[in-house]
């Protein structure tokens, strides 16, 4: 090399390891400053401490019998909340055994394992070195921005870098245990389950403080890829990744050789209970529930202003509903209908189909409102063709009374055109059933038809049909309240009213029956007699105004027969002024609401007035002791006559 170059050698390099110790320095100082503005909040989305001590991750309201037994969820994302003391320990040990060894002894951040990244990549092996602190500050922000991980590599670097903070204050604010039980709280188990909880009662039935070693290495397992390694859905799978969590913790000598080969050697044995609202215990009730709860949630605040959400806060709902009467409601209902279904069906006209020719029009209205009918709408099809499709047979899944004691089993595969399947729904029997304390008014069992999942009207409270001899009573208690007496006797005779001329179901006519004697026979004759007598003008009157039906009660003569619709919630609540000695019991289905935290929201108490020694469901406002303030607006028990 020339003398004259040498000095511009020297000269490029001093300039080229300037502008890499420049480089070097720029890079760290630029990672510094945007640790710095990421961490006082100036750029990004980094949660304050009181987000951090306060989690508010989504939680599923859960709807709870008398007993405590979960009825059913309302939730956007089926997540549960647990205490670590209501965690398995063998939780505990399959995750850090399988998630984090030295889980214990860094705070938040790895540094050996996120270091070694690089050499591991050279050597063309993927591992990763997000510590359990980590990957709940992930989960935590993505629980809160409503977002899931960035796939941009330049976000995710971003993404990153607040993971790090996150986590190093995580480690700050909070013991391990803690750590560990937030974390065990928002992660996912497939099938939109999150928290561990939720994971143990869904696919094992049971809670998670008793999950074995075997169970909890199946749920630690899923950790991994809650789809592919899912017991339902990939079993082989899942059977091979459990078996590499219990070598894991026999490995990190969290169990014994004995207790791995025992836990190894088993199969897993699923129980499979996913809460779905089309299931379960009284989904009917849990539907009329949800309408009122939102209104509830409308005119309810939190601490910071803003209104409770019934899909993301949380609530427990407590109510009435005895699941063992329930049982047996929903078993009385399926046997009733089953067996009318048969009878229904023997009918000529329903055998044959022949009675849709009279009610074409209604068919052709049912057709416009299904999904095939809109679907095929949108895409311009002509009428010709959707006739066509309507009458071209398919394979599909119909209602069936298959199994009575099991409701999700009553469907059936078969083959018919979707025109027939209409008939064919249209023709099942539909009926509502309600069991309530006449005196408290708590409603033990509700069920509003025979099956959600095809069938949504409600049939308790949302139908309203002719509720026919069952109205009977309050005609002769009207009777009672103008002068007669269960003694008095009326005529059994023919009798006109207008164009209209009754007659007694069975045919009998002649002679004088008391008014008891007439009651227990629902003789139409004498009950047209006395509305006769009174007028269906001060009847009506008496049924809206001092009963309490809020159903308008037509002021003509057949309601002595109950030609009015009225729904059966109203009825019960009606009939409670004879065992309620004339006060009119409101029935109630909730006794109280709580927060995520135990709060009380609103509780519904009962009391007895001791000057009538009549039991009275009151109205209590926030100064009651016990009781907070109450969102039915009215008072639950109205006396007929004062």
């Amino acid at each position: 090399m020339s003398k004259s170059l040498k000095p511009t050698v020297d000269k490029v390099k001093k300039n080229a390891v300037r502008i890499l110790w420049y480089t070097v320095f720029g890079g760290i100082g630029l990672v510094v400053l945007l640790v710095l503005l990421i961490n006082f909040r100036i750029i990004g989305n980094m949660p304050s401490i009181d987000d951090l001590e306060n989690p508010r991750a989504a939680l599923a309201s859960v709807v709870l019998a008398d007993d405590g037994f979960v009825l059913g969820k309302y939730y956007e994302v089926d997540r549960s909340n647990s205490e670590y003391k209501d965690i398995s320990p063998n939780v505990i040990k399959a995750l850090i055994a399988t998630e984090e060894t030295r889980f214990y002894e860094n705070s938040g951040i790895d540094a050996k394992a996120t270091f070694a990244i690089p050499f591991y990549l050279l050597m063309g092996e993927k591992r990763g070195s997000s510590t359990i602190t980590q990957q709940l500050a992930l989960n935590l922000r993505n629980d809160r921005l409503n977002t899931d991980r960035a796939r941009n590599i330049f976000a995710r670097g971003f993404e990153k870098l607040e993971e790090w903070i996150v986590a190093v204050k995580l480690e700050r604010n909070f013991t391990k245990e803690e750590i560990l039980t937030l974390y065990l709280n928002t992660v996912g188990f497939g099938d939109n389950v999150y928290g561990i909880e939720n994971g143990a009662r869904t696919f094992f039935s049971k809670s998670a403080a008793t999950l074995t070693v075997e169970e909890a290495a199946v749920l630690v397992g899923m950790l991994k890829g809650n789809t592919l390694y899912n017991p339902k859905r990939n079993p082989r799978n899942a059977l091979q990744r459990r078996n590499t969590v219990i070598d894991n913790m026999l490995k990190e000598n969290k169990i014994t050789a004995a207790e791995a080969a025992t836990a190894k050697s088993k199969p897993i044995v699923l129980r499979y209970n996913k809460i779905d609202h089309n299931k379960g215990y009284a989904p009917y009730f849990r539907e009329v529930l949800r309408d009122e709860l939102k209104t509830w949630c409308k005119n309810h605040t939190k601490a910071d202003g803003s209104n409770y959400n019934l899909y993301r806060d949380g609530l427990r709902i407590y109510t009435t509903i005895n699941p063992r009467m329930q049982l047996y409601a929903e078993e009385a209902v399926a046997h009733h209908l089953k067996d009318l279904q048969k009878i229904f069906y023997q009918q000529s006209n329903i055998k044959s189909g022949s009675v849709w020719k009279k009610w074409d029009k209604e068919l052709q209205k049912l057709v416009k409102q299904t999904d095939r009918y809109r679907n095929m709408k949108a895409e311009d099809a002509s009428d010709e063709d959707i006739a066509k499709a309507f009458n071209t047979k398919t394979d599909m899944k119909i209602f069936s009374w298959k199994d009575i004691r099991n409701s999700e089993a009553n469907e059936m595969d078969t083959v018919m055109t979707p025109l027939d399947s209409l008939k064919y729904m249209r023709a099942v029997l539909q009926a509502g059933f309600m069991a309530m304390d006449p005196e408290s008014g708590e409603v033990k069992a509700w069920v509003g038809g025979p099956n959600f999942f095809y069938f949504k009207n409600d049939h308790v409270k949302n139908m309203q049909r002719q509720v026919g001899s069952t109205f009977k009573p309050f005609l002769y208690t009207f009777a009672i309240m103008n002068g007669m007496s269960p003694n008095t006797m009326l005529p059994n005779e023919p009798i006109a009213i207008g164009n209209w001329r009754p007659k007694n179901s069975e045919g009998s006519t002649g002679g004088s029956i008391t008014m008891a004697g007439a009651l227990a026979k629902s003789l139409n004759l004498v009950s047209a007699y006395l509305i006769r007598e009174l007028t269906a003008k001060a009847f009506a009157d008496f049924a809206q105004n001092k009963i309490g039906f809020k159903s308008k009660i037509p002021e003509v003569p057949s309601i002595a027969l109950g030609s009015a619709d009225i729904s059966l919630f109203e009825m019960l609540q009606a009939y409670t002024m004879f065992p309620g000695r004339g006060f009119n019991t409101r029935p109630i289905y909730m006794t109280r609401i709580e927060d995520r935290n135990g709060n009380i929201l609103g509780n519904f108490c009962q009391r007895k007035t001791r000057g009538d020694q009549r039991n009275r469901s009151l109205y209590h406002g926030e100064n009651d002791a016990g009781c907070g303030r109450l969102w039915y607006s009215s008072t639950c028990a109205q006396p007929l006559w004062h």
